[in-house]
């Protein structure tokens, strides 16, 4: 049997920000991943969105998080030449009933350490003439990114370092043992960790579970939200992100821009038994209906459907936001295993403070 300091499962961009950081701090690291290629699930099936942290619980792993892991991604993007753009969004109060709800979300953004600039109708209609809102809240620290370039940049990093990176390499088993963890890969190849990080992202609560030793009272159970995506045909009229107020499960039909300057949107809520991918054209209907309160003009016919992604949600629906669960020996009981559950929004955003958090916990 092989032997190894550190092995990450899971290769999206929550996985390699870890083997980059865990690598590059000297350890023998092995990335694991089940598919063919990196990133893809979540890391790749999003808005690319670089949140500024703003809508998150106060003291939240989330809120804490995703300030911190902002200014790193920007820092990083800056070093590394990776695409991104900090372009700025707007959230939208469409009526005037909508401004006590936009004044509270002020106010909890700056308890998450956020300044959010306030912006009445007239200033709103001079910045984006095409938008129809009573006021909104301009997020200046928000911005987009290449999230396959800032993958690319995270594993050339992590394999600089001396990281190994195994593809279509599903992780069929384990057991914690004297001496660390024992993983057996889907080829009968086993292999002794003496740290394990747990990045499988959707799967992760299911990987969890294949791991002996590891209480089943510790590991949540997976939910599933989609959200599908609808491109936008012809130029945008915008200059900037554009997002209603939250909605239960989401952040709203919200439109992005890419770095090409395409907007999309979505993505919205739809809570699913397991990983599907399914597009649903017919779901057009109510996106229309949802940006034409705040566009009024969206021709009939400019939305066509692109993609969808999956959040890897660890409550209920209906049930209160969850926040990331980064689960280490003091909860669990096994040596050298962290466990990431929950990393969805604003997982892409907080990679890097996430990564620093587990190398902390693993130190």
């Amino acid at each position: 049997m092989d032997k190894i300091d550190t092995v990450v499962i899971g290769a999206g961009v929550v996985g390699l920000a870890c083997a980059r950081v865990l690598a590059q701090a000297g350890q023998d690291v092995m990335i694991v991943e089940q598919e063919a290629a990196i990133g893809q699930h979540t890391s790749s099936r999003n808005s690319e969105v670089i949140h500024a942290g703003i809508y998150y619980a106060h003291g939240s792993h989330k809120a804490r998080l995703c300030v911190a892991g902002r200014d790193m991604l920007y820092r990083y993007c800056a070093e590394r030449a990776i695409p991104h753009q900090r372009i700025g969004k707007l959230l939208v109060a469409v009526d005037a009933a909508d401004t006590d709800r936009l004044a509270a979300l002020q106010q909890h953004a700056a308890a998450n350490g956020v300044t959010l600039g306030w912006l009445e109708q007239a200033a709103l209609r001079e910045r984006e003439p095409a938008l129809q809102a009573h006021a909104a809240l301009h997020s200046p620290d928000t911005g987009i990114v290449d999230s396959h370039a800032l993958m690319q940049a995270l594993l050339a990093d992590a394999e600089h370092a001396g990281a190994l990176l195994a593809l279509a390499s599903p992780i069929h088993g384990g057991r914690a043992c004297a001496d660390g963890i024992v993983l057996q890969l889907a080829d009968g190849y086993e292999v002794l960790a003496q740290r394990v990080v747990n990045a499988a992202g959707l799967w992760a609560p299911v990987l969890a579970q294949k791991l002996a030793g590891v209480p089943r009272e510790t590991i949540p159970t997976p939910y599933y939200a989609r959200g599908v995506y609808f491109a936008l045909a012809g130029r945008s009229p915008f200059s900037q992100l554009i997002y209603p107020l939250p909605e239960p499960g989401g952040l709203g039909t919200h439109l992005t821009l890419d770095l090409g300057g395409q907007a999309r949107f979505g993505p919205d809520v739809e809570w699913i038994d397991g990983v599907d991918y399914t597009v649903d054209a017919g779901r057009a209907g109510r996106f229309y209906h949802s940006i034409r309160r705040w566009w009024p003009t969206l021709a009939d016919g400019a939305l066509a459907p692109t993609y969808s992604g999956v959040r890897p949600k660890i409550v209920p629906q209906g049930a209160p936001e969850g926040d990331f669960v980064i689960q280490g020996p003091a909860v669990h009981g096994v040596p050298g295993l962290v466990n990431l559950y929950g990393i969805e929004s604003p997982g892409l955003s907080a990679s890097l403070a996430i990564a620093a958090e587990v190398a902390s916990l693993l130190r």
